[in-house]
Formats: C-alpha cells, structure tokens, sequence
C-alpha cells in the first residue's frame, strides 16, 4: 500500500494546485485536460508516480493533455551542440527517447500511461500506433499528415515546403509508458530556433495556426478522443 499512498499524495498536490482537472473515462483510460499552464516538474512527478501506481495494480491507466510554459526537454540522445537557448528558458532532463524538444504555450502536449503488459509487448507497434493516433486527429482536424522514413515525428507538406507539426517521445519503465506526444496547434515558431528540433535541421517547424487552422485547443482534444479508441485497437492488435 506505500505505493497507493504516494500516488494519492501525489495527485492531491497536483489537485490542491489546480493542475489535474476532474476525470473522464474513454475505453477505461482516465483523461484529464489541464487548463493553464502546467510546470514541468509537476507533470514529470505525476508520470513517474502514476507509472508506478499502474505496474502495482492501484492506478488507472491515464492520458493527460496540457501546455506547458517555454521550455526545452533533453533525450537521452540530446547533443548539447544542438542547443542554443538565446532566450535562457529553462532545460529538463526528460529520461524520454530522442534529443531535444521544445514545449511551451500553444502547443498540445500528450503524456500516456499505459501498461503494454495488457496491451503487447512490442515498442515499435506503440510507436506506429501513436503515429497513426496523430495522423488521423489532424486528418479529422483538416490537415492531411504523414510519417517520414527516417525521420522521427508528423509531417506535412512535401518537398521544400514539408516541415513538422507533430514530435513524439516515449519511454517504457517496466513496461508501462511515459510521456508521448506534442501537437502544433499556434505556438510561438520562433522559440524552436533556440534548438535543433529532435535533431533535423534540414526540415522546418509549422503549427495548425500557421496552415491556416486557427482553432481552440479544445478542439484539438476533442479530435484526440475521437480517434483515441482506434489508436487502442491498433496497439492491440
């Protein structure tokens, strides 16, 4: 029961704190849509503790989306010669997949804890299946979004004019997931110069506001949940 006791605590902080909204249930996943703001350390313990509480059997599996202020989050294949920061905002070790990534206002982020001892075993699948989650939210949104081989995230465009709209970073502890996903919908684009966004400087950054897709960010999340069922169905499969 320690453990039950430390994800409590640690979902009471984050309540007293106004950062976890009420649940909803989608396929026996509990989402939670954040209003605000929500600093990265207290989403980063939220997941550790949450992951915990799942591999125990005393938490439900759980999506959260939110924005976070400006930040930059560093991979485990980060190279400090692809940050720049000229603006000094602040840089977090994430423990996640990947190099570095920027978050900040504007942007969906999704992180998803979900227990691949129930849903396969198979990390690639997870990848490919978030993908597929991704594209099929932007196509319901009226973005027509595709993978690229080799290169890690969504993209649209082709040629010159493909640039990304979409990052994904995951990682597994004991077979259950953290992090995941972030979704351009009108963050400030001049805040990924201070980086080179996952390692791919070839390629540019776009956002839905910058395709001509001005939105709230609720609609966003609605799309999100719309197709969240098939991306399940695709993981188990």
């Amino acid at each position: 029961m320690r453990g039950m006791g430390s994800a409590c605590n640690a979902l009471a902080a984050e309540a007293a704190r106004g950062h976890l909204p009420p649940v909803e249930t989608i396929d026996q996943v509990e989402w939670r849509v954040s209003d605000g703001l929500v600093p990265y350390e207290e989403a980063h313990a939220f997941m550790e503790q949450r992951a915990a509480a799942i591999r125990a059997g005393e938490a439900a599996e759980c999506v959260w989306l939110l924005e976070h202020p400006p930040l930059f989050t560093a991979g485990t294949s980060a190279d400090p010669a692809e940050l720049f920061n000229p603006s000094g905002f602040p840089v977090y070790d994430a423990g996640r997949g990947g190099r570095y990534t920027y978050h900040g206002p504007g942007q969906r982020v999704g992180y998803v804890m979900l227990d691949l001892e129930k849903r396969g075993r198979d990390v690639r699948r997870l990848v490919h299946s978030l993908e597929g989650w991704i594209i099929a939210s932007l196509a319901d949104l009226g973005v027509s979004a595709h993978r690229a081989e080799g290169r890690i995230g969504i993209w649209v465009g082709e040629g010159g004019e493909e640039a990304k709209i979409a990052a994904l970073g995951i990682r597994i502890k004991r077979w259950v997931t953290l992090h995941g996903f972030s979704i351009n919908v009108s963050p400030d684009l001049s805040h990924f110069g201070g980086i080179v966004p996952c390692g791919i400087s070839e390629f540019g950054v776009t956002s839905l506001q910058a395709l001509g897709k001005e939105m709230p960010m609720m609609r966003v999340d609605d799309s999100l949940k719309r197709s969240f069922p098939l991306f399940l169905k695709d993981l188990s499969q």
